[in-house]
Order: C-alpha cells, then sequence, then structure tokens
C-alpha cells in the first residue's frame, strides 16, 4: 500500500522527477495580499513599546492643552475630554479590526506549517519503512520499542516519570 502513494506499485516510493519539498514562505508570499500586509505592519507597530511612547505623549500634550497648561486659548477639548475619548474609542476598534486581520493570516501560516509537516513525517515515515525493510529490520521490535519512548515521554511530561 506504501509502494502505491506514487501512483504504481512497482518498488520505489517515488518518482524521480515529482520529488521536491515545498517551501512554506514561497507559498505565503503567492497568498498575501497588499492589505494583509497592511494589516500586519499596522499590528506590529500598535504592538511596540514606540506605540505606547507615541500614543503617552500625544495623551500628554492633549491634556495640558485642554486643561490650560500652555494658554488657555488653546483649549478646544474641554474636561472630560469628549473627542479625545471618542478618537480614542474609534481608534480602538480599528486597532482590534488590524489585530483578528493579522490573526487569520497567522492562522493561515500554522495551517501552511501543519501542512508541510504532515508531508514531511509523511515523507519520513514511508522512507523509514523502505530503508528497515532493506536492512532487514523487525518492525514489531522497532513498534515496541516507539511505545516504551512514547510512554516514557509522557510519564516525564505528567510528572510520573
Amino acid at each position: 500500500m506504501i509502494d502505491q502513494a506514487d501512483g504504481v506499485e512497482d518498488g520505489n516510493l517515488y518518482k524521480v522527477d515529482h520529488y521536491q519539498t515545498r517551501n512554506e514562505r514561497s507559498i505565503l508570499n503567492t497568498v498575501l495580499r497588499a492589505q494583509d500586509r497592511a494589516a500586519d505592519k499596522v499590528t506590529s507597530f500598535a504592538g511596540s513599546l514606540n506605540f505606547v511612547y507615541l500614543h503617552s505623549m500625544w495623551f500628554g500634550v492633549w491634556i495640558l492643552i485642554n486643561v490650560g497648561i500652555l494658554g488657555g486659548s488653546l483649549k478646544f477639548d474641554k474636561f472630560p475630554f469628549g473627542l479625545l475619548t471618542m478618537i480614542v474609542s474609534l481608534e480602538a476598534i480599528f486597532l482590534s479590526t488590524f489585530v483578528m486581520v493579522s490573526q487569520n493570516r497567522q492562522a493561515a501560516r500554522a495551517d501552511i506549517r501543519s501542512e508541510l509537516d504532515f508531508e514531511t513525517n509523511l515523507r519520513s515515515e514511508i522512507w523509514s519503512v523502505h530503508i528497515g525493510q532493506a536492512l532487514g529490520v523487525d518492525p514489531s521490535h522497532v513498534e515496541d520499542v516507539v511505545r516504551k519512548a512514547i510512554s516514557g515521554s509522557r510519564a516525564q511530561l505528567d510528572g510520573s516519570g
């Protein structure tokens, strides 16, 4: 059955001219659209300390101007700063949307990585079976060793090992 994975039962696991590993980045670059890249950049900036510093200065200047410290004639948004509140609320709405778009992109990347991992694991498994057969390795012994290694690993992770 494993030998038939390439479509032909001929003793060869794969067709030589079709053997290739796909590259996650090249696949992802073909999928990304300009708006997704823009959302990723906005989210990246919004998650930085530069964003925090910029907003701290902006809020500080806004409040200083509107409490009259820099001159009463400069006031344009009196306490409790309704305009500032509205602007910050709108910014929060847009930033949360950008974050969700970026999270969707990250999920797409994770899906691609998962698919590539599966292909790599399957390829390794098939190669291992063929190499084991060629070397005359007992598959049941290998499975026993694998089961013991897995149960030992799980026991160690559970803290009981």
